[in-house]
């Protein structure tokens, strides 16, 4: 699963603009979850499979055509080195460093790769880095499935404080009472994307709050709203688990 959100990153990037490697690697930390660092042992493997796959691509600047210092001499030597020189595409970075894009097959890999229903904690937060480029039943099932994930979440926790509470310590009751606070907080930030993707469907212009290009932190404040009929519990400090 990792391979699979390291390359949904990439491509998301790219999407964004050309980079080389060791800009790619700095981008990651503010795509992937818990902000984790990737280091080049994986992120160069991947970019060879999607070269190798056609998803990703060396990136041509455009062409430089060098002036001869002086007019042509008439010799065929000088001249067919400048001719070469002329037809030279660049396709390194700063440092002498590859630059990647992607290709018309890797937008359409990021495509599926976000669409994919089969979420879980690490790809959701890139998926929703990246969501802008899906359309809005793709969005707006991505942020669906994650609030049905997080309402389980819920009901186990608030199941185990309730049915648990006389074997608990008061230190792992509060561990177990600030999770399901941190939940709710999620639940209300997904209900405030969920509400802009709709209003957006409407025609509407979306309010500037709940509006996202890229994934805010799960850890965001939002006034909780009652879920499933139940009041949240007081707001706590921390982020997500």
């Amino acid at each position: 699963m990792l391979n699979v959100v390291i390359e949904l990153a990439v491509l998301g990037l790219l999407k964004e603009g050309p980079m080389h490697g060791y800009e790619l690697k700095k981008r990651l930390r503010d795509v992937l979850p818990s902000r984790s660092s990737i280091s080049f042992g994986s992120l160069y493997p991947a970019l060879s499979r999607l070269e190798r796959e056609g998803a990703v691509a060396a990136a041509k600047a455009a062409t430089s055509v060098v002036t001869p210092a002086m007019p042509m001499t008439g010799s065929f030597a000088g001249e067919a080195a400048a001719f070469r020189a002329s037809r030279r595409i660049a396709v390194r970075g700063p440092r002498n460093k590859k630059v990647y894009d992607i290709t018309p097959a890797g937008e359409a890999r990021l495509g599926e790769l976000i669409a994919d229903p089969s979420d879980d904690e690490r790809s959701f937060p890139v998926k929703l880095a990246f969501c802008r480029f899906a359309d809005a039943d793709t969005r707006v099932g991505l942020l669906e499935r994650r609030r049905v994930t997080l309402v389980e979440r819920l009901h186990h926790g608030r199941r185990t404080v309730g049915t648990r509470s006389d074997a608990l310590d008061r230190y792992v009751r509060s561990l177990l009472e600030h999770d399901n606070e941190t939940t709710e907080r999620d639940i209300a930030w997904i209900d405030g994307l969920l509400s802009a993707e709709r209003t957006l469907a409407a025609g509407d212009p979306a309010p500037t709050s709940t509006t996202h290009d890229t994934a805010a932190p799960l850890s965001a404040t939002h006034t909780p709203s009652p879920v499933d009929g139940h009041e949240p519990a007081p707001a706590a400090n921390g982020g997500t688990r």
